[in-house]
């Protein structure tokens, strides 16, 4: 399975947000990475592609999704009733990954996937070894009864405290149900949707 494997602190930097978490090193050097530091004028004002490029990137690396990826869930926000710029975060949302996350099953989101890859989720009582597959309202997302014991699982639920309103997770039976489909407002994410469906306006 294709994935970014490269510097994430390096990426954090760039956009100024950890996107992949708390980062220590975003943290210590809040500012953009290169050897001349926080002084460097990097080609003056950006121009108005350039910033909306950088928030398809950082969007992209925020949920770990690859170009052709993201470019087809840009075509199915598109084609959806509602706002587009919407619609593509709340696919983003629904992505089977993202959910294990936000479930707390997995402290990051490169984790989830590897849950998901490994075979230890199911979705409603069946095993699915897909990151992307999208849910739906009314889906279960829980965790392989032979995967339950797994330290880095519950060592992950452990130390998660976020709750997010669209889904319910019932901590005995190791599951979560999706309730709704989470509005703009309720996804923390700091992403400027806008601006990507300006960019692919073009």
């Amino acid at each position: 399975m294709a994935r970014y494997t490269g510097p994430k602190s390096k990426i954090a930097r760039r956009f100024r947000d950890p996107i992949f978490g708390p980062d220590k090193a975003l943290d210590r050097r809040a500012y953009g990475p290169g050897q001349h530091g926080p002084n460097k004028r990097r080609g003056g004002k950006q121009s108005e592609y350039s910033i909306q490029l950088g928030e398809k990137q950082k969007a992209k690396y925020t949920y770990g999704i690859l170009e052709r990826q993201f470019s087809n869930l840009f075509e199915k926000a598109s084609r959806m009733k509602g706002i587009t710029g919407e619609n593509l975060l709340q696919l983003c949302e629904s992505r089977l990954d993202n959910t294990v996350f936000r479930l707390g099953v997995a402290p990051t989101r490169s984790a989830a996937r590897q849950l998901v890859s490994h075979r230890h989720i199911t979705v409603n009582g069946e095993l699915v070894n897909i990151p992307s597959y999208s849910l739906k309202i009314g889906d279960v997302v829980g965790v392989r009864e032979k995967s339950k014991s797994l330290e880095t699982i519950s060592s992950s639920l452990s130390t998660s405290k976020k709750k997010y309103d669209w889904l319910d997770w019932n901590a005995s039976e190791m599951a979560g149900k999706m309730l709704s489909i989470p509005s703009r407002d309720m996804i923390p994410e700091n992403i400027k949707e806008q601006l990507i469906v300006e960019l692919y306006s073009k």
